[in-house]
């Protein structure tokens, strides 16, 4: 069982942290503010009225001699960010829109339209509109040019600006000018909703081995883990011989999450605990005894864009020999950071404790180390000029022991994710040596 309160709102007044620098997501905790008890002593001493002094005598010239006038806000805040940005790189003051963009990005839902979107010849270009939402309604399509946002040409912006316009209240209503494979422009008019992002991407490579990739640890990723999970065994038929799972280039997100993803693979045992100088960050997470995955054979694959989260999942496995780690090195970010919301919808993201897999290994700049070093490669298929078999010529024998003819074109086949990945594809022939050396 969890050795702490399962976690529930974003709105909760402490939420913990996990995350690499460029990835911001939280985690809720106890409803409760930080207890007067758990302030350190040094919290309590007098005030520094030297610096105090210093500071307003500071803030006094600034707003009497700078080139131009400065407001009291501005000036306060900039002192406020300048007392976090030299503590360590992942606390942080959140004016609203960060504290906004911070629980948006944990919970996987904003509100926008639907499209994944990309940049070619400056242009904003549809990639994928996303299944039952407003885009996908509309009738764009991949591959689609988005020329003018609002009337506004996209041309010249960044693809940050051109999304953040796209998302907005939910209910709102925006108009894209597209032009479809090189066509006349047209609009489309659409109201933004609510965008569920999932987290969580499953499938199978071949008969009997299962794929999960994990793009980052959001509110509902244990539950996405175990419906995909789930699946697999349903789409394979029966129980799998092995499973692949992917956290590279994932930066992090949720604790809770984490540890549910690494409940699902173990059965006992610790899975990941947490110390700091506050009473809130000792915490210590346990597997349950439900065992989701059935106990098939596992490579986890990790990199140098593994942070976090994705560290706490890789570290709890390693730890519990349950799976075999493969890639290079991770992120090595063993930090927590809690959330402390302000009035004024702003926040404090702030430091607060160290997190230790099940042996105790701080992962702090430091990182996990694979148990298999496997760099990515480009891999460029050969053409198979012996593709002329026995079962291609006329007039040839049958099988002795009655089985099908297997001519050429019987080999063919669709393009396979590990056919153009290395690692996965190193990934998958462990995954069938370990199912023929363990089989019955």
């Amino acid at each position: 069982m969890l050795h702490s309160p399962r976690l529930t709102s974003l709105a909760l007044t402490i939420a913990l942290v996990l995350g690499a620098p460029l990835a911001r997501a939280a985690e809720p905790a106890k409803p409760t503010s930080v207890p007067a008890t758990t302030v350190s002593a040094s919290a309590k001493a007098p005030l520094p009225l030297d610096e105090l002094r210093t500071f307003a005598e500071v803030m006094d010239r600034i707003k009497a001699a700078y080139v131009e006038p400065v407001d009291d806000k501005t000036l306060l805040e900039n002192a406020i960010k300048g007392m976090l940005s030299n503590l360590d790189p992942h606390s942080a003051y959140l004016g609203p829109e960060d504290f906004q963009e911070l629980q948006e990005s944990t919970s996987g839902e904003f509100g926008g339209l639907g499209i994944e979107v990309g940049m070619e010849d400056g242009f904003v270009k549809v990639v994928s509109p996303i299944d039952d939402t407003p885009a996908s309604r509309a009738g764009i399509e991949a591959g689609d040019l988005i020329v003018k946002i609002n009337g506004q040409p996209t041309r010249g912006q960044t693809m940050t600006e051109a999304v953040d316009k796209m998302r907005g209240k939910i209910g709102e209503k925006i108009t894209l000018t597209l032009v479809r494979d090189g066509g006349t422009p047209f609009d489309v008019t659409l109201a933004r909703a609510v965008i569920q992002v999932k987290s969580v991407k499953s499938q199978l490579l071949e008969d009997g081995y299962g794929y999960i990739r994990i793009t980052q640890f959001q509110v509902k990723t244990g539950e996405e883990v175990g419906k995909a999970l789930a699946k697999l065994r349903k789409d394979n038929g029966k129980k799998l011989r092995g499973l692949v799972l992917d956290l590279r280039n994932n930066p992090g997100g949720v604790l809770q999450s984490a540890v549910e993803v690494s409940d699902h693979f173990l059965t006992k045992g610790l899975i990941v605990y947490t110390k700091g100088r506050i009473a809130n960050s000792e915490l210590r997470f346990s597997a349950d005894p439900a065992d989701a995955s059935e106990g098939v054979p596992l490579v986890v694959l990790i990199n140098g864009g593994s942070a976090s989260a994705s560290e706490i999942v890789a570290g709890a496995l390693q730890d519990q020999k349950r799976g075999v780690l493969m890639g290079t090195d991770s992120f090595g970010k063993g930090s927590v950071q809690t959330v402390l919301p302000l009035n004024n919808d702003r926040a404090l993201k702030l430091t607060t404790a160290l997190y230790y897999t099940p042996n105790g290994r701080s992962i702090q700049a430091q990182g996990i180390v694979p148990d298999i070093e496997v760099r990515q490669a480009k891999l460029t298929a050969e053409v198979d000029n012996d593709n002329f078999k026995e079962a291609d010529l006329q007039g040839h024998l049958g099988n002795g022991n009655g089985g099908a003819d297997r001519p050429s074109s019987a080999s063919k086949r669709k393009e396979r994710p590990q056919d153009n990945d290395f690692q996965l594809s190193q990934a998958l022939s462990l995954l069938k040596g370990l199912s023929i050396t363990h089989s019955k």
